[in-house]
């Protein structure tokens, strides 16, 4: 069995984060571990608080899983400080992970920023030149590109800037009120759009989690990124039109959507 390795924040909510990461990746088809850059106490009306990884401890995980289980790909979510974001850097480096797919998360859909200037400056000279795929928002994009993006055609000038600048594939994700859930994939100089439906669910909590972590599954088990990209981006429409309904705002989606077997029955209590 293939295995993919989840570096980013604990959940407590289970909609995104590590959680999200791994029902995904098993759902995907490969054995899934984690690396907690740090604990969230959230649910799905915010976050209340968050008790960050120490870089000593976040290094001792990575040397745990790097030297036993090793994996075929690596997902890297949000980290928020530098210090965390420089010991990922080093242990990548060193252990040198095939598939590297990092979700830059640095802004909110709000705009709002969700690190620091110094840990994105770190994030931009020393983790994103290591990943093999990035898969930006559109906020995320401008940041990325120093421009504002209005149009496909943004999107697209955007993109072949990143590229350019850090030299690995960019996924920029659509929606934002853009264009109809539709992300375009620039690698070796050419574009690609892998187009979707808007599915009516404002359940979308974890949705950026859930769609890097099973491009990650795919690129471990073999799937190129233009393969891997669509059979995430068709897990994710699957996962969101299940129209799973928990708690009291923006809820999770249901990954589980294709468990089936005796294992996934309910209990017949008629």
């Amino acid at each position: 069995m293939k295995v993919t390795l989840t570096i980013a924040g604990s959940d407590s909510s289970g909609g995104a984060g590590i959680q999200a990461d791994l029902k995904t990746m098993c759902m995907n088809g490969v054995y899934g571990e984690s690396v907690i850059t740090a604990l969230t106490a959230q649910n799905t009306t915010g976050v209340r608080a968050v008790l960050d990884s120490t870089p000593v401890f976040l290094e001792a995980q990575l040397d745990a899983v790097f030297e036993d289980i090793y994996p075929d790909a690596v997902k890297i979510g949000m980290v928020s400080q530098s210090a965390l974001i420089h010991v990922i850097a080093t242990k990548l480096q060193y252990y040198h992970p095939k598939n590297i797919v990092l979700d830059p998360v640095m802004v909110a859909t709000s705009g709002a920023k969700l690190i620091s200037d110094e840990a994105i400056h770190t994030l931009k000279e020393e983790l994103i030149p290591l990943a093999n795929l990035i898969t930006p928002n559109i906020p995320e994009a401008e940041v990325l590109s120093h421009m504002k993006i209005t149009s496909s055609e943004d999107m697209l000038k955007a993109a072949k800037k990143i590229y350019d600048t850090y030299g690995c594939a960019v996924l920029c994700k659509g929606g934002h009120q853009l264009n109809d859930a539709n992300d375009l994939l620039y690698i070796n100089n050419t574009y690609q759009w892998f187009y979707g439906k808007r599915i009516p669910n404002n359940n979308t909590h974890g949705t950026g989690c859930t769609l890097s972590s099973a491009i990650a599954a795919n690129l471990a088990k073999g799937f190129t990124i233009q393969e891997s990209i669509q059979r995430a981006k068709d897990y994710l429409s699957l996962a969101l039109s299940a129209m799973l309904d928990l708690g009291a705002d923006s809820g999770p989606m249901m990954h589980n959507v294709n468990l089936k077997g005796i294992y996934s029955e309910e209990a017949d209590n008629e």
